[in-house]
């Protein structure tokens, strides 16, 4: 009996860390996820987002396989007013959120963009289905501040675009199931010292007469050290000149091989970074082309134009966040 029980532990010490590597391994992650807070009409709190969800893995992405779900996302309880912005591609309402059931191609990415609204004065509590590498979250100039509850969030500052500043926020690194808490006050704005650090330097003053004069080249006392330590029988001179020509020469080697290391580092860097300049100019092209797309289908009658500014303004949005990280490799 004993040693059935020892057998049993011993197979749930096995299973515990594969279990764990299994959850911490998600196919589907998020590179960026956009959202843009602002006050509504009637004092609630409008929430667009978009969400750049990427399939990881190799094969096409149909879902977990326990029932229609492609993709699943949790809206905070008690939104209202929920609308998605994309009519070619499939989804469908649940208690918790909204699923989508169109399949994600291999090594492929797709946007959501939807948006709701939250009473004003109410905490917004954000969960998350799956890994976010990057959220950013953006408040237009004089519409009020944002202060986070349970993560670190990085203040971007000002930014503009399309003729609007925005105050930018930032939190990296968020894991699936995590929940993210924020307060948003529409009447708070954020403080100048919030966006931009300040340093304040001192000047340094002097004042009164020279009272006592530099020694001379060759001090009494350290010529008497000198005479008395175990090197008296170099002339100090030359002992000098030979140890700053060490200090010279490891200065020297060692600059030498750094500058190697780097000039290695930035060769293997080379084709990451030609890869990481060509997905964004391919996703800035795709933007161009929803845009175009968008405004052909306005054009046509397709739509509202009531759909047409929020898919516009969503798309624009996510073509400064690509130009900003195109700016990096040009500038």
């Amino acid at each position: 009996m004993i040693k059935k029980i020892t057998v049993f532990l011993l197979g749930l010490l096995l299973l515990i860390p594969i279990n764990g590597m299994a959850a911490a391994e998600s196919a589907i992650s998020v590179d960026m996820h956009y959202l843009v807070v602002s006050p509504a009409e009637d004092g609630s709190t409008n929430m667009m987002n978009m969400v750049n969800y990427t399939n990881t893995t190799a094969e096409e992405y149909k879902g977990d396989g326990t029932g229609e779900a492609v993709l699943n996302v949790t809206i905070p309880t008690g939104a209202i007013g929920f609308t998605f912005l994309d009519n070619k591609m499939a989804q469908k309402q649940v208690e918790t959120g909204f699923i989508t059931t169109d399949p994600i191609p291999a090594n492929q990415t797709v946007v959501l963009p939807y948006s709701y609204r939250i009473a004003k004065g109410e905490e917004i509590s954000l969960s998350f289905d799956y890994p976010v590498q990057m959220m950013q979250i953006l408040v237009p100039e004089g519409m009020g501040s944002i202060v986070f509850k349970n993560v670190t969030a990085t203040n971007q500052g000002l930014f503009k675009m399309d003729d609007q500043n925005y105050q930018g926020y930032s939190v990296e690194g968020i894991q699936a199931k995590q929940v993210l808490t924020m307060i948003y006050d529409q009447d708070k704005q954020p403080a100048a010292s919030d966006a931009q650090g300040s340093t304040e330097q001192g000047e340094s003053k002097s004042s009164g007469n020279v009272t006592k004069t530099a020694p001379a080249f060759h001090n009494p006392g350290h010529l008497r050290m000198w005479s008395q330590s175990p090197l008296r029988s170099w002339d100090p001179h030359v002992f000098l000149i030979v140890m700053g020509a060490i200090i010279i020469a490891a200065i020297s080697y060692y600059s030498y091989f750094r500058m190697r290391a780097r000039a290695e580092e930035k060769r293997l860097g080379a084709d990451k970074e030609e890869s990481a300049f060509k997905n964004l100019m391919a996703k800035q092209k795709a933007i161009m082309d929803k845009i175009l797309e968008l405004e052909e289908n306005f054009g046509d009658g397709n739509m509202s134009e009531e759909d047409y500014q929020a898919k516009l303004a969503a798309y624009k949005q996510h073509l400064v966040q690509v130009k900003m990280n195109l700016r990096h490799f040009v500038e």
